[in-house]
């Protein structure tokens, strides 16, 4: 059996794009806009309060991402990096259904997640250093399923509250019938 490194080359480039990624939203770091700007176009899409879903997305990916290069808890790191994939596919991406030829970079990072829980860190990796290595079509399963239902959380949960709009236009209301 080898050494793993393609497994730890996979890792290493997957996880860093997801931990730039994460960094843009919560730091506005490689050219992002931060926790505030990214909230504003959560906002958008119906992922209510939009700061607090940009932070959760950006703990995820910078999280799940540094997890994943380390190879340490690799299906829960795949699980994390999964959920905000198929977020970003049901929200932005296919928001009016499933279209051929577009979503490829979040489908392709979401399938080399979802891989490498099957394939398992390798050699190389903090897993296998511990003695923790979990891997196989199971917790590849486990790890999709988990992406699926965080998923849908997030999406429930940005549509239980109101737009921020609404909102401040209802605390305004309750103001001035307060002032009454």
């Amino acid at each position: 059996m080898g050494t793993g490194l393609g497994r730890l080359v996979l890792r290493a480039t997957v996880g860093g794009i997801f931990v730039e990624h994460g960094t843009q939203k919560l730091f506005g770091w490689f050219g992002g806009h931060g926790p505030d700007g990214t909230g504003q176009f959560f906002e958008s899409i119906g992922l209510r309060p939009g700061r607090r879903h940009a932070v959760a997305a950006g703990a995820a990916e910078a999280g799940g991402g540094a997890l994943l290069a380390l190879g340490l808890a690799t299906p829960a790191a795949a699980a994390s990096l999964g959920t905000v994939m198929v977020t970003a596919l049901r929200t932005v991406v296919w928001r009016d259904g499933v279209k051929v030829g577009t979503g490829g970079y979040e489908l392709l990072l979401l399938a080399n997640a979802v891989a490498v829980a099957d394939l398992g860190p390798g050699k190389l990796s903090l897993d296998a250093l511990l003695g923790q290595e979990r891997r196989g079509a199971r917790w590849a399963a486990a790890a999709l399923g988990a992406a699926l239902a965080g998923s849908a959380l997030a999406v429930a949960a940005g549509k239980r509250e109101p737009a921020q709009d609404e909102a401040d236009q209802a605390a305004e209301t309750e103001a001035a019938a307060a002032v009454s």
